[in-house]
């Protein structure tokens, strides 16, 4: 293994950690920003508003894309034992 078979694989790595994080993250981000819109337009400051949507809506979407996520790391797991199997 030399230095561009590393850093193939740590960039592997990190795409797949992008796209199997990306629909949570985007999730809460969007949810984060409506409950502040609200927030700022009621003024309503209660501390705990800001959490709960964003919990469900990350495990809402969580369950849903759960499948596509499993893929995704399915894959790079294939990828890496292929490469180990056939010695990098």
């Amino acid at each position: 293994m030399n230095e561009a078979d590393a850093l193939d694989i740590v960039q592997s790595a990190i795409w797949t950690i992008i796209i199997a994080s990306g629909p949570a993250v985007a999730a809460a981000m969007l949810v984060g920003i409506g409950v502040a819109l609200f927030q700022a337009l009621t003024q309503v400051q209660e501390v705990t508003l800001t959490f709960i949507p964003k919990i469900i809506a990350v495990l809402v979407v969580t369950a849903l894309t759960a499948t596509f996520v499993g893929q995704q790391i399915l894959a790079f797991t294939q990828e890496i034992y292929g490469r180990i199997g056939t010695g990098f």
